[in-house]
């Protein structure tokens, strides 16, 4: 007869500090994987204390708290199964990310990060000091490897290793946010460690957000061979009790359900929206307020707003001039009703009149220009605010990633706000996200089903209607030309001959360059927003605000 081992996976949404909280939530688990017969329960990768904590992780107080609670949630849990569970440990010289066996109502062992990422919008050689070689261990007849995270990604390193020293399967806990294609990725990075290994491996994500990274689940299992064993849903929060058998060839993950993950257009949708939600939950606003032009970008981010946060909880302002046009009023009102969202209208005609006149005596002798324009975009952040600070509504910023790349967007105006759902979004992806928004309805959306961004929105000229007769290609390349050059200079760091030699004009590649790094000191004081790429602007990009240096390839 073949042994047989049941493990529970606790693919679940932490809260960053919310040390208590969290461990309330680990036990609630692991109530439930006692009631289910498992012999082990794990959590992802710092569970404990959320991810990434960056820099508060390295506060005594706080790494304090998370060994006592790991030290008290280990006695709460003595007449159970064990327990796998992340959070950090200092010894008295160094801090390690570590993860915790708790057995027998005391911490058995820890098992230390061997290596620490310092890519994309991790920088844990910052935080921890590298953990040593370390071997399997034991839970009933189970020898268990658990390579944390980074520690998998690599060849011939600590799998391998742990293989070595005698471990029948890896359980890889990790804290791993959502980019583009990140599925397939980890899928062929684990599936790599299996054939180095003959192991089976079994990967542990969380879900939810944090400031602007989703952790998107999609947990999964991989037996020898490659073949998936199954999959967890991706962007939900769950449990998922998986069963172990031991045949001639060794431990074996028994088959489950494989739920695929989502497209790109939906996982891009779902992380802008499950973004939004946890940002405003875990900082415990309840309700939202944009500015809705009548534009594209603002009518999207009022729909994802409506699917985080329920339409009774969204409120769109309309803050029309005399350069709004109709088309703009009746959009903007028909967007509002489609949502179901309250709709109020403010105009900045009188302030605008205020400003101008108390300026006149200073302007005196000069031609209007970009100046009175930002002034009418400021006025309207001001209102915005004003409402935000009356009633306590979160104000959401609408700038799309290429808009925020070239710095075609306000200081202190349309700029203004607490998040921005849409910042890691190029324009070219904003008209085709409204497309597959009015196409696709999901049980998670919060938002009516069918057309709540009309066709007409979609397809008019983009413009700021900061002048008569304004359009964005006044100032910037076409759209579809324009993200072409910032994918290449942003996401590829393409120089400026290679995409030259892709076929754009060097002028217009220049001009675009220029913009990029003229724009920087905006997007040091821009609104947080969800990352949707491996180069989204904030921990993906780290430039310097004070730079000569350009491309003169």
């Amino acid at each position: 007869m073949s042994e047989t081992f049941r493990l529970t996976l606790a693919q679940l949404n932490p809260t960053l500090g919310d040390i208590a909280g969290n461990a309330a939530r680990a036990r609630t688990a692991w109530q439930e994987a006692r009631a289910a017969g498992a012999d082990f329960v794990a959590f992802p990768e710092a569970f404990l204390i959320g991810y990434q904590p960056q820099d508060m992780v390295m506060r005594p107080a706080f790494w304090r708290e998370a060994m006592d609670a790991a030290e008290a949630l280990a006695r709460a849990t003595a007449d159970g199964p064990p327990i796998g569970i992340g959070a950090p440990f200092h010894d008295g010289t160094a801090l390690y990310n570590a993860y915790y066996i708790l057995e027998g109502g005391k911490v058995r062992l820890r098992v230390f990060k061997q290596v620490l990422p310092n890519i994309e919008v991790f920088d844990e050689k910052r935080l921890y000091a590298r953990g040593p070689d370390q071997g399997p261990f034991r839970i009933g007849p189970l020898l268990i490897g658990t390579p944390i995270c980074e520690d998998a990604w690599w060849e011939n390193r600590v799998c391998a290793a742990m293989a070595g020293a005698g471990a029948e399967i890896l359980l890889v806990p990790n804290g791993s946010p959502y980019h583009r294609g990140k599925v397939a990725q980890r899928q062929r990075h684990m599936g790599a460690r299996v054939d180095e290994t003959g192991l089976p491996l079994l990967y542990l994500n969380m879900t939810g957000a944090q400031d602007d990274q989703v952790f998107d689940g999609a947990s999964f299992g991989i037996n020898p061979g490659g073949a998936l064993a199954f999959q967890m849903p991706q962007f939900e929060a769950g449990i998922r009790h998986v069963d172990l058998e031991k045949n001639a060839a060794g431990w074996r993950i028994v088959p489950g359900d494989i739920v695929p993950e989502c497209d790109e257009w939906e996982a891009d949708y779902r992380t802008m929206v499950t973004a939004l939600a946890d940002y405003m939950g875990k900082t415990g606003f309840r309700k939202a307020l944009l500015g809705l032009s009548g534009g594209i970008d603002s009518a999207l981010v009022a729909t994802i707003a409506v699917d985080a946060l329920g339409p009774e909880n969204v409120r769109c302002v309309m803050l029309p001039s005399e350069y709004t046009s109709q088309a703009s009023l009746e959009d903007a009102k028909a967007v509002a009703e489609a949502l179901g969202v309250r709709y109020d209208f403010l105009p900045i005609s009188g302030p605008r009149a205020a400003v101008s006149q108390a300026l006149a005596p200073l302007f005196e002798g000069t031609e209007p220009d970009v100046t009175e324009e930002n002034v009418q975009s400021r006025l309207r952040g001001l209102l915005l605010m004003a409402l935000s600070n009356k009633f306590g509504e979160m104000l959401l910023t609408t700038g799309n990633k290429s808009e925020v790349a070239v710095g075609y967007a306000t200081i202190y105006g349309d700029m203004a706000g607490g998040y921005n759902p849409i910042k890691d979004l190029y324009k070219t992806r904003v008209f085709e996200t409204c497309r597959w928004r009015n196409a696709n309805h999901r049980p998670w959306m919060k938002g009516p089903t069918g057309e709540v961004i009309a066709p007409r929105v979609i397809d008019k000229p983009p413009s700021a209607e900061l002048r008569e007769d304004q359009k964005d290609e006044d100032s910037l390349p076409p759209y579809e030309v324009l993200d072409a050059i910032l994918d290449g200079l942003i996401d590829r760091e393409a120089s400026v001959a290679e995409l030259v030699e892709e076929g754009f004009d060097r002028e217009t590649v220049k001009r675009v360059e220029h913009l990029i790094f003229i724009s920087e000191y905006k997007r040091f004081q821009s609104a947080p927003g969800a990352r949707l790429t491996k180069r989204a602007f904030w921990l993906d990009r780290r430039y310097p605000i004070v730079n000569r240096w350009r491309d003169k390839s």
